[in-house]
């Protein structure tokens, strides 16, 4: 999580807060881009890109977040959201997904550790399909938890795949 903030925090210096004017679906896609092209990579062995697993997923990572941070906090053309208050959101955000994760790895013993790399791709890409229909609904659910858990989901998953990557 450590780089992944601090690619964030680059990046904004970089591009300064440019992904707020992306609506939710519009970072759902980029996901759906990100996992898409790990599992492709996965399944024929080829990268033509030359973007590393790990730059993927952290990628992932840090869109999750763009993306939580853009459900809690809609943005227009206008947006006046500062630099400093972005990466105080993103922080609150990487510790509620800590905390979700412990939780979780409490009750499912760290089951994640037995799981292969490309079974996490796939869950993230299941995610995504998801929040897709949710969002196709117009964010009106039945009985599921909502894009937010999802993108949660999708973070802790990512997290997981870095750790498999770095123990490789």
């Amino acid at each position: 999580m450590t780089i992944c903030r601090e690619i964030f925090e680059k990046k904004t210096l970089d591009y300064g807060l440019s992904w707020r004017i992306l609506r939710p679906s519009s970072l759902t896609d980029q996901l759906f881009i990100k996992a898409q092209r790990i599992r492709t990579i996965q399944e024929t062995g080829k990268n033509f890109v030359g973007e590393s697993f790990e730059d993927a997923f952290q990628a992932i990572v840090n869109y999750c977040i763009m993306a939580i941070i853009q459900v809690r906090e809609p943005a227009d053309i206008l947006d006046q959201m500062q630099p400093t208050d972005a990466i105080a959101h993103y922080d609150q955000i990487a510790a509620e997904a800590k905390a979700l994760m412990e939780r979780k790895n409490h009750d499912y013993g760290e089951a994640w550790r037995d799981m292969r790399t490309s079974s996490l791709t796939d869950l993230i890409l299941s995610k995504i399909l998801r929040i897709k229909q949710i969002e196709d609904n117009a964010g009106e659910t039945q009985v599921s938890e909502g894009v937010e858990g999802n993108y949660f989901d999708m973070l802790n998953y990512s997290v997981f795949a870095l750790i498999h990557l770095q123990n490789c």
